[in-house]
């Protein structure tokens, strides 16, 4: 496993963390008590190429390498998981369906707009009835002849009232199961479309979580994905490379409650002398910098395993799942560093502990993580 960052690789970190500290951190508690969408921040992370990070220049894209792309989200999560999740959705699930699933004609019709920031992107699988058994979905999707003609609802959708293009999940053959779900683009403004409410969330209060919802919504044929049938087995690809991008966030948090932990322990007096000279605070700093940099290893593992061109699902899960629970871990010990003040909303830390939550849930629960990594290790070994 490559260990050192190349010279492209370490100019796009500095490039994003120079672009964060000066187009978002100074920002963070305005958008927060506010509780926006930053449209004005997202259009500036196109203007730097962060919108079609792993598509070919020519279609838009910046063609960086996958950990290139974890080192930019993980920048970003550092300053605002929010706007993180924001671009990892657009670009991890939206933009990277069309391109790895579509056909050319889809390709140039929708990526280089996408890339370039001009157009948002959501993706839609879950449902209220399907979460983590994403095939029980009921939005269903006939053909009329050169239309399909979609009903039905989606939740949880990151995005989802900001978006221009969905890439929506919908049942056309309800006998063949996951095999009967097929994948759709769906532009705003669609007759038959309707924008549910944003869901008022714990935390993460810079990024949109809507419903959708679909009522005798007529698509034109050519906007179906891929083949009939074959949206999920695209879906769950998409989920791999996914939940890497949910590792590089939750490392990109961690690593915000450590830093802030550092500083507020050295300023912090007790007994006096800093807190940091305490061999009790010392120990929470060590084992924080540890897992941070373990949880790293296992996401920059899982990416070069994608630019490999290698199968890398378990890898990713393990990313996934060790650096979502590390970081929930991570945030609450940033509290306990700062005490009482830790759990007030004058110190960043409380922010990151709420928006560290959705690491283990969004993409992929910490259980199912748990059940992917399992299924295949037991298969590897029945095998």
């Amino acid at each position: 496993m490559r260990l050192e960052l190349t010279r492209e690789q370490e100019l796009i970190r500095r490039t994003v963390k120079d672009f964060v500290d000066a187009e978002i951190i100074p920002f963070n508690d305005e958008l927060e008590t506010a509780g926006r969408f930053p449209r004005e921040i997202i259009a500036k992370c196109g203007e730097i190429f962060l919108m079609g990070m792993t598509i070919p220049q020519e279609y838009g894209g910046s063609g960086m390498d996958r950990i290139s792309y974890c080192l930019a989200l993980e920048e970003l999560a550092r300053a605002n998981v929010g706007i993180g999740l924001t671009i990892e959705a657009h670009n991890s699930l939206g933009v990277a369906h069309i391109y790895e699933n579509g056909n050319e004609q889809q390709r140039r019709k929708y990526v280089p707009k996408l890339a370039s920031g001009e157009h948002l992107s959501a993706w839609g699988l879950t449902e209220p009835s399907a979460g983590s058994d994403a095939a029980g979905g009921k939005t269903f999707a006939q053909r009329d002849g050169d239309e399909w003609v979609i009903d039905g609802s989606k939740v949880f959708i990151t995005n989802g009232s900001e978006a221009d293009i969905f890439v929506i999940m919908a049942m056309t053959d309800r006998t063949k199961g996951a095999h009967g779900i097929s994948a759709f683009i769906v532009e705003k403004g669609t007759p038959g479309l309707e924008l549910g409410k944003d869901e008022d969330k714990l935390g993460l209060r810079t990024s949109v979580t809507s419903e959708l919802f679909f009522t005798d919504m007529r698509i034109p044929a050519e906007n179906i994905i891929g083949r009939e049938g074959n949206g999920f087995v695209g879906a769950m690809k998409i989920l791999d490379r996914g939940r890497t991008a949910v590792g590089a966030l939750s490392v990109g948090v961690a690593r915000a409650a450590l830093e802030e932990s550092i500083r507020y322990s050295g300023e912090r007096e007790q007994f006096g002398r800093p807190i940091s000279k305490f061999q009790a605070i010392q120990w929470k700093i060590a084992e924080m910098a540890t897992k941070i940099e373990a949880a790293r290893a296992l996401t920059h593992h899982a990416a070069q395993l994608e630019d490999l061109n290698r199968p890398f699902t378990v890898e990713a899960s393990m990313a996934k799942l060790y650096a979502s629970e590390m970081a929930m871990w991570a945030c609450t010990e940033a509290i306990q560093v700062h005490g009482g003040y830790g759990y007030t909303r004058d110190y960043p830390v409380e922010r990151f502990f709420r928006d560290a939550k959705l690491m283990q849930i969004g993409e992929g629960t910490s259980e199912v993580q748990r059940m992917v990594i399992a299924r295949e290790i037991l298969k590897n070994v029945a095998s």
